[in-house]
């Protein structure tokens, strides 16, 4: 077992920086010091994340006295002075995970020393056994483990755990390290199979941390609890709620369900955490069972947006097609776990798949939450906006988590910190290696190092200003002698993508991957993608989007709000005899608008009169909406 008071991690402790380290895999994972973002849109909001978004959190999170709860346990102030919700430790854990990824993507020294600071805070806190919690087990408190339906006890250790790997794999031995092996250590004690505990947490996120910190020490406890903890579930161990166990995914077995369901995180968290350990355990039919219920849950019940959750009440995941725009829930978070379980089954299977899924939920959930100054963010992300709603102001925590406009934090904040810890590792999802080459998953101005294996390197620098153009040039800048493959995504929307190799000839490339011979130093390949704007049909059986279109331009869903069309978007209809218009950097579409009298009773026998005054109106790239203030909006557009 580890040492409390230090580590002796692995050589490959840190893993180049990469939140995600499969023993093994079809591609392994490239990190944070072998992937730069250089620019372009992601490398844009890695920027921004770093200079503002992190501060801003750590802001709130002060002002609010969640930090000082931690100041409030050492110091025996507890429970008089604690602030927040049962949960709020796990906001600064995420934050100092954030932190981790953000220092060792960029050496911030001052990052750092906050970093540092905030760590001993919470080592302050931690109970000599390794329990910690600011919410229970002190005089005066519910004591430890009285609720593991709604405690987020295991929840929050979670989230320090994957703060200590993130710091392992950025730094290495470190105070926040060790305290979060403390933790898990307790854990394994009161939860293993021979402790006084024989549930598991309301709320997965214990799993998936308790995989990676295995894969940083060695130390096969944690593989083990996680094994637990996964098989337990789906036995009715938890207590009964109204919302039914299927909210907390206690009503089947991980490996025999056939789709995702209930609370969208925590069913999204519980299959990433049975992805990683069906890797680990060389456990085939785990992994096929959640390859299949995600399949099915991205062909039933994922929003055009890749955000998932279609129900307020539970934040759940609503039956098969169940997908209304205006009630959409679509948890950002949703939307980051979704990111995490697509990313591990790439690595597993080399579906495309799964990186389509990725980058349609981070260019249309991810990217849809922080507002464009990283001062505020969305929780829930809906596709039709009814009312125009109200400015937040810069000081107001909202008390709710429904789309109106953007919210500087919530009371319940998740999806904030959420965001700042994915932002500052995004590098992780660009690219992937294996014994033959490279491949691309996404596109983004940016530099990567990979290590082929028996002192093969290949160096690329990557140059394109995707999304908005869809040429992405690759050059070579070293490769080994004796050759290798480059692998590009061409994403299922992209028919008639061309690659062009060194030769200059360019050829046809299907969806999926293509695999072409890499280039000699100096060499470059040319993936052309069409962005163009088009029309998007739904499925018939989603009968909320039935008679309405959507349009798409590349990776990017795109909106129609009230502020370009002049009006209120509830009577607007579209024809699609001809594509959508593309202009001065701009995509219009034709709209018309119907006049609707108010009448004494919303139903009749009449057809609603024909639409007038057709003209063409500019759409918004939807992570971009409310961007101007308030408005109505729609994803999902009547045709005439």
């Amino acid at each position: 077992m580890p040492s409390s008071d230090s580590l002796d991690l692995p050589f490959d402790a840190h893993a180049h920086g990469r939140p995600v380290v499969p023993s093994r895999s079809r591609w392994r994972p490239l990190g944070l010091d072998e992937v730069t973002l250089t620019g372009g849109f992601w490398g844009d909001l890695q920027s921004l994340n770093a200079s503002t978004m992190i501060d801003h959190v750590e802001g709130w999170l002060e002002r609010l006295g969640w930090t000082g709860n931690f100041d409030a346990a050492a110091q025996g102030r507890l429970p008089l002075d604690r602030q927040g919700r049962e949960f709020s430790d796990s906001e600064i854990y995420k934050l100092l995970e954030a932190m981790a990824w953000e220092t060792g993507r960029t050496g911030d020294v001052d990052l750092d020393r906050r970093l540092r600071a905030l760590a001993a805070r919470v080592a302050a806190a931690q109970e000599p056994d390794g329990y910690i919690s600011t919410m229970f087990g002190r005089s005066g408190q519910r004591p430890r483990w009285s609720d593991l339906e709604w405690g987020h006890e295991l929840y929050c250790i979670g989230h320090l755990v994957q703060a200590g790997v993130a710091r392992a794999r950025t730094y290495g031995d470190d105070e926040i390290v060790r305290v979060a092996v403390r933790a898990a250590d307790h854990v394994c004690d009161v939860f293993g199979v021979d402790g006084p505990q024989q549930g598991v947490c309301g709320h997965p996120e214990i799993e998936v941390a308790l995989v990676e910190l295995y894969r940083v020490t060695g130390e096969r406890r944690y593989l083990d609890q996680a094994r637990l903890f996964v098989e337990r579930r789906g036995h009715g161990v938890l207590g009964e709620i109204d919302f039914g166990p299927t909210y907390f995914q206690d009503d089947v077995p991980v490996r025999d369900a056939t789709v995702l369901a209930g609370h969208a995180v925590r069913a999204l968290y519980l299959a990433a955490a049975a992805v990683d350990l069906a890797v680990e355990d060389d456990d085939d039919e785990l992994l096929e069972a959640v390859v299949g219920q995600v399949r099915t849950t991205l062909a039933r019940r994922t929003y055009l947006t890749g955000g998932m959750g279609a129900h307020h009440e539970g934040e759940s995941f609503g039956a098969d097609f169940e997908l209304p725009s205006d009630r959409s829930y679509s948890e950002t978070c949703a939307g980051i776990a979704s990111a995490m379980v697509n990313h591990r089954l790439l690595l597993q299977t080399g579906d495309s798949l799964h990186a389509d899924a990725v980058e349609r939920v981070l260019y249309n959930v991810v990217a849809t939450s922080p507002a464009q100054d990283g001062k505020a963010f969305y929780y829930t992300n809906t596709l039709h906006q009814r009312t125009p709603g109200r400015e937040v102001a810069p000081d107001e925590v909202s008390p709710r988590a429904a789309s109106s406009l953007r919210a500087p934090f919530f009371a319940v904040s998740c999806c904030p910190t959420n965001v700042t810890r994915t932002v500052a590792s995004l590098g992780a999802y660009v690219a992937s290696v294996d014994d033959e080459g490279v491949q691309l998953h996404q596109y983004a101005p940016a530099t990567v190092r990979a290590d082929l294996g028996d002192g093969r390197v290949v160096d690329l620098e990557i140059a394109t200003s995707y999304p908005d153009d869809g040429r992405v040039a690759v050059r070579v800048l070293r490769a080994p002698a004796d050759g290798w493959t480059l692998t590009l995504r061409v994403p299922s929307w992209a028919d008639g993508a061309q690659v062009t190799g060194p030769d200059g000839a360019p050829s046809v490339a299907a969806a999926g991957y293509v695999a072409v011979p890499g280039p000699a130093q100096g060499g470059q390949v040319v993936l052309d993608l069409p962005v163009a704007a088009r029309w998007t049909w739904g499925d018939p059986r989603v009968d909320a989007v039935r008679g309405q279109v959507a349009v798409e331009r590349g990776p990017l869903v795109l909106a129609l709000e009230s502020v370009d069309l002049g009006d209120d978007v509830a009577t607007a209809v579209v024809s699609t005899d001809a594509p959508p218009v593309e202009r001065d950097g701009q995509v219009l579409v034709p709209v018309a608008r119907r006049d609707v009298a108010d009448a004494s009773w919303p139903f009749g026998a009449e057809r609603p009169t024909a639409p007038r005054d057709a003209r063409l109106v500019p759409l918004v790239p939807y992570h971009a909406w409310a961007g101007r203030g308030p408005a109505t909006m729609r994803v999902w557009l009547p045709v005439e």
